[in-house]
């Protein structure tokens, strides 16, 4: 009985994490810490500086940022930060033809001369355009003393609509914080 809970738990946190649609990549390390960083400075907030186009957005992204490095330990220090946050993001809209499948429930049946009636089947459009947007928000963790690049961190994500891409944002946010975390904590 106790086998079978952790074999149901590991499959279903094998489809929670194969579920994810935002990938993550680390980038430029360019400088191992050599010390623990206890405050920080998100410079789109200090100079009015847009990652992303909308404002409201924007804002909620710097709110995000600063709520999950002070659940790390950090406090925001304007003046001598030990980690400067600097985010951007590139938003590309983009097409993808999407399939009918003119027998879904069916699969692959035998010749039917009701279903598969030559005469009806090029009146129905089988492909269909979706429109979407590639979004990929970047931040950067850098070294203010050194003036160096600590890290890069890419999410990349895809939204068909606003309300998506705002929930994407957000969560690449903490997804980007959290290998932050772990990063700083391995080494």
């Amino acid at each position: 009985m106790k086998l079978h809970k952790i074999t149901l738990f590991l499959i279903i946190c094998c489809i929670n994490f194969s579920c994810s649609s935002i990938e993550l990549f680390k980038e430029k390390v360019e400088l191992r810490p050599y010390k623990e960083n206890r405050s920080f400075v998100i410079v789109n907030k200090e100079i009015n500086l847009k990652g992303v186009e909308d404002e409201l957005m924007n804002e909620k992204i710097i709110n995000e940022i600063e709520i999950k490095m002070k659940d790390l330990g950090l406090y925001y220090d304007r003046d001598t930060p030990d980690v400067v946050i600097k985010f951007s993001s590139n938003e590309d809209p983009r097409q993808k033809e999407v399939f009918q499948n003119q027998f879904p429930m069916w699969g692959m049946r035998v010749w039917d001369p009701w279903m598969y009636d030559p005469r009806f089947m090029g009146r129905q459009n089988m492909v269909s355009t979706r429109n979407y947007e590639l979004i990929q928000l970047i931040i950067d963790f850098i070294d203010p003393k050194q003036d160096k690049m600590l890290m890069r961190f890419t999410a990349v994500s895809e939204a068909s609509t606003i309300k998506t891409k705002n929930k994407k944002l957000i969560k690449s946010v903490d997804k980007i914080i959290k290998a932050y975390d772990q990063h700083m904590e391995k080494n």
